[in-house]
């Protein structure tokens, strides 16, 4: 087995009583039925030609059937029985029939066969038979596309299979039918190369439908789009990428409403911190993003674009089960918790360069720092470090980094005085560390970025335990001239 041949399922028309209605409105509707039939025809011809692509690069319309060429993809996908399940079970769809066969013509054939045993069967009220692939000399000659216009002939003749006309003289067939019966004939035999337009997907994602109800609320247009992300999954998939930014874009129906004009459309961008094919974590972003979003109109038309995709790696699994991380990704967690409560409430700290403790980190929105919060989470391998001298990293930052409060306030708070003394908790503070100076920002002219020396240490208070207080300095000489005393803050607490 090498080809397989797919006939697709029928799209799906309304049911239910109508109301009354009068000629105009009549056709009308059968001119909208018609061309939503028409859309969802196509739409699912679209589906079923990604998810094939992702199988086999080699896929082709013959005739009302989808071929797929497998030879190449059998061992890939763990034979061909695997190979058959995974396309017949993970479709976007249930096929009204299928058949495999050595050549592209002889499953087509053997589609066709399964198709007509299944309606009779049907139509006697009958349980359908098991499906056996009948050898190619005992086909219909109905089942062959080049034999169809000639099968009434053949019959009086008493040539009704595949075996039955190959056993005919070939220059007898050619004259009176044709060349091109034997050049089908010998196809479906192998004996002839077979030649099709293969199919390629579109470089880029751009998806639209019209919607078969209008959708009044963000919810329908959520369940609208299941279908559009289940055609960018089979695309992905079918051009080994990976979507970092969709764009869900909708049409509205109405040109104004409350006396006031409408924008024609409305859309709506979500962006992932890596490529990625999960289409529930996007689904999971959408719900969150359209819950805060208000339709002024009614919805008739759906588009999905995919802004941004890259090469696609995989998913690495780990050899033993519990090596494999249970729950969702970090990446995805912080998404989709930033899409429901909003980009600027879910935070990350970011270390900054500088000495003063109230500036050496900065709280920034956690989708920005995406990337590198995975890649915290999965660091390179280190080299192995050299015995002896120690690296810069150690030389360069104090040990006394060590001893920084885990809590720091606000804004430091002036101490009072009590002989020279900085009081806190009802009593004077006991120094129990050396001085930590730092002397930075005296460069800077600007006002929110004023000079900072300081000299800070670890004090004691009898009620509030270890703290971290500081004296300020005054930056110059001529500032310290006439004062006695200097002015200590408490900055912050230890646990």
């Amino acid at each position: 087995m090498h080809w397989l041949a797919l006939l697709l399922p029928e799209p799906v028309a309304p049911t239910g009583q109508a109301a009354p209605r009068d000629d105009a409105t009549e056709q009308t509707s059968k001119h909208v039925a018609t061309s939503t039939d028409a859309n969802a025809a196509q739409t699912q011809r679209e589906l079923w030609v990604w998810h094939a692509l992702q199988f086999t690069p080699r896929v082709a319309w013959v005739d009302e059937a989808l071929v797929l060429e497998v030879a190449a993809s059998e061992q890939l996908f763990g034979g061909q029985a695997r190979l058959v399940q995974r396309v017949l079970h993970e479709g976007p769809g249930v096929l009204q029939a299928h058949g495999a066969g050595e050549t592209a013509l002889l499953a087509l054939a053997r589609m066709r066969m399964r198709r007509r045993t299944r309606q009779q069967a049907l139509q006697r009220n009958n349980s359908v038979p098991d499906e056996v692939a009948l050898p190619a000399d005992e086909l219909p000659l109905a089942t062959l596309s080049a034999a169809q216009a000639h099968a009434a002939t053949l019959s009086r003749m008493g040539c009704r299979t595949w075996g039955q006309l190959r056993a005919l003289p070939r220059g007898g067939v050619a004259r009176r039918f044709g060349a091109d019966l034997l050049a089908a004939l010998d196809a479906a035999y192998g004996q002839r190369t077979e030649t099709y337009d293969w199919i390629l997907p579109p470089e880029r994602f751009d998806w639209g439908m019209e919607l078969p109800d209008l959708a009044e609320r963000t919810s329908e247009l959520l369940w609208n789009a299941q279908r559009l992300l289940t055609g960018l999954r089979a695309w992905l998939m079918a051009r080994q990428q990976g979507v970092v930014a969709i764009d869900l874009i909708w049409r509205f129906d109405w040109k104004r409403a409350n006396g006031a004009d409408l924008p024609p459309e409305g859309h709506l961008s979500v962006s992932t911190a890596q490529p990625t094919q999960d289409m529930a974590h996007l689904e999971r972003l959408l719900a969150e993003r359209l819950d805060h979003i208000a339709l002024p109109s009614p919805v008739r038309y759906l588009r999905l674009h995919a802004l941004d995709t890259r090469p696609w790696g995989g998913v690495t699994r780990a050899l033993l089960p519990e090596d494999n991380p249970k729950g969702d990704p970090l990446h995805q967690f912080i998404e989709r918790l930033s899409a429901r409560l909003g980009a600027e409430q879910v935070r990350v700290a970011v270390a900054q360069e500088d000495h003063r403790p109230e500036h050496q980190q900065r709280w920034v929105p956690a989708t920005r720092m995406l990337p590198a919060l995975t890649r915290a989470r999965h660091p390179t391998p280190r080299t192995e470090k050299r015995a002896g001298k120690p690296s810069n990293r150690e030389t360069t930052h104090p040990q006394v980094d060590i001893l920084l409060p885990p809590w720091l306030l606000a804004q430091p708070l002036e101490l009072p005085m009590q002989r020279d003394v900085p009081c806190y908790g009802g009593g004077p503070l006991k120094r129990l560390t050396r001085l930590y100076r730092i002397e930075t920002s005296w460069w800077s002219d600007s006002r929110t970025d004023a000079p900072a020396l300081r000299d800070y240490f670890i004090a004691r208070s009898e009620r509030a335990g270890l703290v971290w207080i500081y004296r300020e300095r005054p930056a110059s000489l001529a500032e310290s001239e006439g004062q006695t005393r200097f002015r200590w803050y408490l900055q912050g607490l230890y646990a």
